[in-house]
């Protein structure tokens, strides 16, 4: 008897089952022709592109196909008509179809000819993949960083930073799908957040409300930890969150630092109502977004200071010249009262005296004057040597306890510091200039503090020279308790003649000549200061090294010998003739020029003289140096002295000419005038 088998049979794949299965496949599927037509779709096909069965049955298969592409789509259906070959799906993944409304959808797409069944037509299997977990990262990631192009092409075509600071926001809501989105930068204090920019603002959170930096809140917590933090709910917020926040459900979040160089100057933030809308990708898109924006901050800060620092420099060269003019004015003025001083006395002599003693003082003032704004254009023949930073911060300490209000204490910090490199008299009136005004921003008393510590390199917010090097410097930071300065105030402070105290006060050349000193000695100078918050003025001085450590003393002039022969040189008739009446009290046989011509005449009759005295500027002639170089080849044993009431070239010739020069500044007096000759012969 036969075994019966348990296996059910297989049932007969009749027609009906063939149709179910291609009504039930969820991948689209079309049957196309030869031409391109289609002659039969699933379901699936009409759910993908959006056409009615009726609509899509007879269409041509290029209307599934994106404009851009169509022409070419057309031409490679050919091509496969002559040879079709199956292809699998998955093999191209940039494929893109075009539903009826013309939106686009990423596919995959499979083929199977059926030529080799009898039937001229060939089967797409079409599948969408857009909603692919892998697909929709890499789309998102896509979208991130078209936005992050388009913000960059912006921020490089437009120099208004104010701008990008306000587009910022709209890329991360438009990126993100969020609700809310602001830009909070910090205040100069670093006690508050102002809102710079935003969308969806809040009530006590729009553009220009400060924000408190407190650990308590989402961007105080930025600040303190110094990285991005997401915040999924309500329930995982640690921090507090502002009741407004919760009304509007807006309890999902997410916030990045903005630096700069490396220090928080502000912070992004994002909120959403949806939950569980922020991830590692938002957060990597939203570091990147700050980053931009960080850039052109710091752009535009630097083109900020870059164009404060040329109006100054401008002023400067204004300032130089005018000093320039002043100095030979002062040294006729000078000069003639000292020689009035030293007339035999006569019988108006009581009533002279205090007139010229008067006038004596009113010159040296001026005299001042035109040092300070010299000083402030970098003019100044400044004499650096290593100053021992501690030594000189208590001996300016000490002295200021003795003459400022006994309510002022006064700190000083310099334990570690270095020696720096700077010309020890300037830097102390620099100093002082300093102390000076922060004494009068405490009518009632305070704290003045003088902290020294080294400083490997330049803060980005210091004013300096374009062209500076790498080094290392001392930061003399001088601190007040007082009432501090406004935006408008602290951005003209370095500018001469700006000041803030009442008429009489001041000449507002204090910050100026610091400004001009501090960047002549190759150093920077900060200024950190808000209204009620105090001030802190911070110079960064050179760090000396071994090869500055020896410096040259000047020994008092040695006695002028008898009946030296002078070649004076000066185009100024009245500097001349003040010069002239000078030399001979000192016992001297002058000759006097007016110009380098006459003098190279001179010098070339082989007459002999000890020393060529000329001014440096001599009209539209040959230079005072270039005399002097040209004399000096002719005969070794000339001696030079030059003078000039312009600094600069003062400036010029202490770095050019050789060391045995000696140079003299307009104004000078009697004594000055002998110390610089005697300095000159004995050389």
């Amino acid at each position: 008897m036969a075994t019966r088998s348990l296996r059910p049979e297989p049932p007969r794949l009749d027609d009906s089952i063939f149709r179910t299965l291609y009504t039930a496949n969820p991948d689209a599927l079309l049957v196309v022709d030869a031409a391109g037509a289609i002659v039969l779709a699933n379901p699936a096909a009409c759910t993908l592109f959006g056409y009615l069965m009726e609509e899509l049955v007879g269409l041509g298969v290029e209307m599934l196909v994106p404009d851009a592409v169509r022409s070419r789509h057309a031409g490679y259906r050919s091509s496969y008509g002559r040879s079709p070959v199956q292809r699998p799906m998955g093999v191209d993944m940039s494929l893109v179809a075009r539903r009826r409304d013309g939106a686009t959808v990423m596919v995959e797409i499979a083929l199977s000819p059926l030529e080799s069944h009898g039937l001229p037509y060939t089967v797409a299997a079409v599948r969408g993949i857009g909603e692919y977990p892998r697909v929709k990262e890499a789309l998102k990631r896509a979208r991130y960083s078209e936005l992050l192009a388009h913000l960059g092409r912006a921020a490089v075509d437009t120099r208004d930073a104010d701008l990008i600071v306000s587009q910022v926001p709209e890329v991360a809501v438009q990126a993100l799908q969020a609700d809310l989105s602001a830009v909070l930068l910090l205040e100069p204090d670093r006690l508050a957040y102002r809102v710079a920019s935003g969308v969806g603002l809040l009530a006590g959170e729009e553009v220009g409300d400060l924000v408190p930096n407190t650990p308590d809140t989402l961007p105080g917590q930025v600040m303190l930890q110094g990285r991005g933090i997401v915040i999924d709910d309500a329930a995982d917020d640690a921090y507090a969150m502002p009741r407004s926040y919760i009304e509007a459900g807006l309890v999902h979040g997410v916030a990045v630092p903005l630096s700069d160089h490396g220090r928080i100057i502000g912070v992004l933030k994002v909120r959403a109502k949806r939950a569980q809308h922020f991830d590692e990708e938002e957060l990597r898109f939203l570091e990147s977004l700050s980053s931009l924006l960080a850039t052109v901050l710091q752009r535009a800060r630097s083109e900020e200071a870059l164009n404060h620092a040329a109006r100054l420099d401008s002023v400067g060269q204004l300032t130089g010249g005018i000093a320039h003019d002043f100095n030979n004015l002062l040294t006729v003025i000078q000069g003639n009262l000292q020689v009035l001083e030293e007339l035999p006395p006569t019988g108006r002599e009581a009533a002279m005296q205090p007139l010229i003693a008067c006038a004596t003082h009113a010159a040296r003032r001026g005299a001042e004057l035109t040092c300070k704004l010299l000083a402030f254009s970098r003019r100044l023949v400044l004499q650096p040597t290593t100053v021992d930073v501690k030594a000189l911060l208590e001996s300016l300490a000490d002295m200021l306890r003795r003459t400022v209000d006994q309510r002022i204490t006064i700190r000083v910090e310099a334990t570690d510091a270095p020696a720096c490199q700077a010309d020890p008299v300037q830097l102390e009136s620099a100093l002082l200039n300093i102390a000076i005004n922060a004494r009068d921003a405490m009518p009632d008393g305070g704290t003045l503090r003088f902290r020294a510590t080294l400083a490997e390199h330049l803060p980005p917010s210091a004013q300096a020279d374009t062209d500076r090097g790498d080094g290392r410097y001392v930061a003399l930071a001088i601190t007040d308790s007082g009432a501090g300065m406004s935006e408008e105030v602290r951005e003209r402070a370095f500018e001469p003649f700006f000041t803030t105290k009442v008429a009489g006060r001041g000449t507002g050349l204090g910050l100026s000549t610091v400004y001009g000193f501090v960047r002549q000695s190759g150093g920077a100078i900060e200024i950190e200061s808000a209204l009620g918050m105090g001030t802190t003025v911070t110079l960064y001085i050179p760090v000396a090294n071994a090869s500055n450590d020896e410096v040259a003393e000047r020994a008092a002039p040695p006695v002028l010998p008898r009946d030296l022969h002078v070649l004076l040189v000066e185009d100024d008739v009245d500097v001349r003739q003040l010069t002239v009446r000078f030399l001979e009290s000192f016992g001297c046989r002058v000759i006097e020029c007016a110009t380098a011509e006459q003098a190279k005449a001179r010098l070339e009759q082989d007459e002999h003289y000890d020393l060529l005295l000329s001014d440096i500027a001599l009209g539209a002639g040959m230079r005072g140096t270039d005399l002097a170089v040209w004399a000096s080849a002719r005969k070794p044993s000339l001696r030079v002295l030059l003078v000039s009431g312009f600094s600069s070239e003062l400036v010029d010739a202490d770095r050019e000419c050789p060391s045995e020069w000696e140079l003299l500044g307009k104004p000078y007096s009697r004594q000055e005038l002998m110390a610089a000759v005697g300095r000159a012969v004995s050389r």
